[in-house]
């Protein structure tokens, strides 16, 4: 098997798996801004690449660079709004004091406060 088609055979990989996105975007299977789209599309988009580039196919190649760095962007961009919708959702701790001295203790003695730590609904 030579290299060139091993870069073909990458090449309909690629293809199809850059319509297999397509069509779970279009059939409302997938969100745009899923990892599974963005994922699958930057997998086409790289077998794609070294397709066009084994071949000299220079603007072929630049466009799927540039849909690697858009998916890549789009990626960041999806889990930095997870980790903000996780950090948002996260538990809360407030600190509840209690200090009241109780009267049968004697005065001169000072009070000891109480820390309790309870989680915000």
């Amino acid at each position: 098997m030579t290299l060139m088609m091993v870069a073909t055979a990458l090449g309909w990989v690629g293809a199809l798996a850059g319509l297999v996105a397509y069509a779970m975007v279009s059939r409302g299977r997938w969100n745009a801004d899923s990892l599974a789209f963005q994922g699958t599309n930057m997998l086409a988009a790289v077998t794609m690449l070294t397709v066009a580039a084994s071949n000299g196919v220079w603007p072929s190649a630049a466009a799927n660079i540039a849909a690697i760095l858009i998916g890549a962007n789009a990626v960041a961009t999806v889990l930095r709004a997870k980790t903000k919708r996780q950090a948002e959702s996260a538990p809360v701790l407030t600190i509840v004091e209690d200090s009241e001295q109780h009267e049968a203790e004697p005065a001169a003695q000072p009070t000891v406060g109480h820390r309790a730590y309870a989680e915000a609904a």
